[in-house]
């Protein structure tokens, strides 16, 4: 092995595989034997934005988007954007000659995955949901190493060397404590705060939801709500609250933002999260020993999300409450059960800490750096 090694980091499309992606650069920056780490991403999608806040990565545009699903003029006009990006990527390789390639997986991994294999670069690829997508079943048979964050992947992906190694998570999820995070935000210590959340897109239906219980919710005082609407949806969510609960504003144990941009607060500061049932969520959710209701997005590639909710179901550390069913009556029954049983609610947290607490992303840095020639 080299004194100083160059990494590829690739992984894009939503924060599901992004933020896994800059997890593990993190980490690699941590390692005296990194030399340089690139990012290989879309400049229009996410991946680029989150880039800005690491200054020693350089960001490597490749322009590809998501495979159209039907046979059409659509599929041909992605057919040339790829072979672009391809040949892209082979400049990129055969330029920067990088020790290892690591990908967390979505279409924005395509390019470079094909040219590693053209030009026989090693790389090593991490799925990070209970039911793989298309790029890293491509991907699979030819990488060094695969690592998964669910059991069930090992059925669906072909390799014959396969980590289970679970989801990395980002340093700052260990480093800030709960009361460090409520005093952030401003929430009193002794507050039972329940944090609903849809992603950086938001979930209308869990905002829906939450605008019709916000005021039943907010007459205890000693409960804070914090709702994240999704950027795209706050005026809706606000326009909502000014018909059927004006007063809204003047409650000092309600907030309502758009996004967070570091999501570590809200989630370290919560006792119960509403959200969906994404991978990096649920990863998230756990390391801050938050229990949760889930209500998977029943759109979501391959029902990935159902399957995500169902094992966090059977391990006893979260309620399951379907999208089509999330009315606020059953929204409000799910909080109340574990608001006002303390034993359930004792139990599943109890559960959580089982799962808390681990972090593969050294041991997934340290299996990268074992398949560099």
């Amino acid at each position: 092995m080299k004194e100083k090694n160059i990494y590829f980091i690739s992984g894009g499309g939503t924060g599901g595989h992004i933020y896994p992606a800059f997890t593990i650069v993190e980490k690699l920056f941590q390692d005296p034997n990194t030399d340089k780490v690139y990012f290989i991403g879309n400049p229009k999608n996410l991946e680029y934005e989150i880039s800005k806040n690491y200054p020693q990565v350089e960001f490597l545009p490749v322009n590809v988007s998501g495979m159209p699903r039907k046979l059409n003029i659509s599929f041909f006009k992605w057919s040339i954007e790829l072979f672009k990006a391809y040949l892209q990527a082979i400049s990129y390789i055969k330029k920067y000659k990088p020790d290892a390639i690591f990908t967390t997986g979505g279409y924005v991994c395509a390019p470079i995955i094909l040219a590693a294999n053209t030009l026989k670069t090693p790389y090593m690829i991490h799925d990070c949901d209970s039911i793989p997508g298309l790029v890293s079943k491509m991907a699979a048979p030819n990488a060094k190493i695969v690592s998964i964050a669910f059991e069930n992947s090992k059925k669906i992906l072909k390799s014959n060397n396969i980590k289970f190694n679970g989801n990395p998570v980002r340093e700052v999820f260990f480093n800030v404590t709960k009361d460090q995070a409520r005093q952030k935000l401003g929430i009193k210590a002794n507050q039972k705060v329940i944090f609903a959340m849809g992603g950086s897109q938001g979930a209308k239906t869990i905002n829906n939801s939450m605008c019709k219980i916000l005021k039943t919710l907010s007459q205890n005082n000693d409960y804070y709500i914090i709702i994240q609407t999704g950027k795209k949806n706050i005026d809706e969510v606000k326009n909502t609250l000014e018909q059927i609960f004006p007063q809204y504003k003047e409650k000092e144990n309600i907030l309502i933002k758009p996004y967070f941009d570091e999501m570590v607060y809200p989630l370290k500061s919560c006792d119960i999260v509403i959200s969906r049932a994404g991978s990096v969520s649920l990863t998230e959710i756990i390391q801050c020993n938050a229990v949760s209701i889930l209500i998977p997005y029943p759109y979501a590639a391959q029902d990935h999300q159902r399957k995500n909710a169902t094992e966090m179901k059977e391990k006893g550390i979260s309620l399951y409450l379907e999208d089509s069913d999330c009315n606020e009556e059953n929204l409000l029954n799910n909080i109340n059960q574990l608001l006002l049983n303390e034993n359930i609610f004792n139990l599943m947290q109890e559960k959580t800490k089982e799962f808390s607490g681990k972090n593969p992303a050294q041991e997934i840095v340290n299996q990268l750096k074992s398949i560099i020639k």
